[in-house]
């Protein structure tokens, strides 16, 4: 068996899982762990469980310890040099003319790596800019473009529900939305109804879809045909949660049936 703990190294960012070995942490502690690059600050999202090594294929990298008051302090030191970096990159970016929009700049806990985040619309040449930048900074630079979605979750803001977005607030992840998820749940198709700020799907359309695909299971499916009480009529729409069925008839009128007010076998 293997102790091992969640950590982010941002809030509401991608939870890893480090090898706790002999220590102890709880929700919040501040923590130093190697990663592919270098070392890094994280905070305990998870507390330590134990897994059985023959369950997983994954490899973990250890904590090295829990954070001291020195600790916290460079953190905070890289975070602000972190904003002095951004300004410098979207300086040089601009006397190269690069078309990119730069969001973000963080250093490595221990500041063997300057990342900075972009968007842009193509692929863009940045080695310039990262010559430049490795001039000033003495380090290792990377560059890494990032995704529409991603820029939402880093800049935030508010979505159509009038709350702050679920990626800058507490989705680790990106799970696949489809346009099937808002056709089964009923919800108009306008772009503006079903894209969040970022200009994509809604992650919402996750939330409810595998509930109402369960509902939907006892229920008849729209356009087909069904025996009632006033003889066969069509399946117009439905009421999952009421688990109700209008019907339309010949005649163009229309009547609205519980299901256990329909003969058997009308949901098939």
């Amino acid at each position: 068996m293997i102790k091992v703990v969640g950590a982010n190294f941002k809030p509401s960012g991608h939870v890893y899982y480090f090898l706790a070995q002999d220590m102890d942490f709880e929700i919040g502690d501040a923590i130093i762990v190697q990663t592919e690059k270098g070392l890094q600050y994280a905070k305990v999202v998870y507390p330590c469980c134990y897994l059985d090594e023959k369950d997983t294929a994954l490899t973990f990298k250890p904590v090295i310890r829990l954070a001291t008051k020195a600790d916290e302090k460079q953190y905070k030191k890289n975070q602000q040099d972190s904003k002095k970096a951004l300004a410098d990159a979207r300086k040089f970016a601009n006397k190269l003319k690069l078309d990119m929009h730069l969001l973000e700049a963080s250093f490595t806990f221990d500041r063997k790596q300057l990342i900075f985040q972009f968007t842009a619309e193509d692929r863009v040449d940045f080695r310039e800019l990262a010559r430049n930048l490795a001039k000033i900074y003495h380090t290792r630079i990377e560059l890494r473009q990032i995704g529409v979605r991603d820029k939402a979750k880093e800049i935030g803001g508010l979505g159509p529900c009038g709350r702050f977005l679920c990626c800058s607030s507490f989705l680790t992840e990106f799970n696949s939305v489809s346009i099937n998820m808002a056709k089964n749940q009923f919800i108009s198709l306008n772009p503006s109804k079903i894209n969040g700020v970022c200009g994509r799907l809604l992650c919402c359309l996750n939330y409810e879809d595998a509930l109402y695909s369960e509902l939907k299971k006892d229920l008849p499916a729209i356009g087909t045909l069904i025996p009632t009480p006033e003889g066969m009529g069509k399946v117009i729409s439905l009421q999952v949660f009421e688990k109700k069925v209008t019907v339309e008839f010949k005649d163009k009128h229309t009547s609205v049936y519980g299901m256990e007010d329909l003969p058997d076998g009308s949901h098939s």
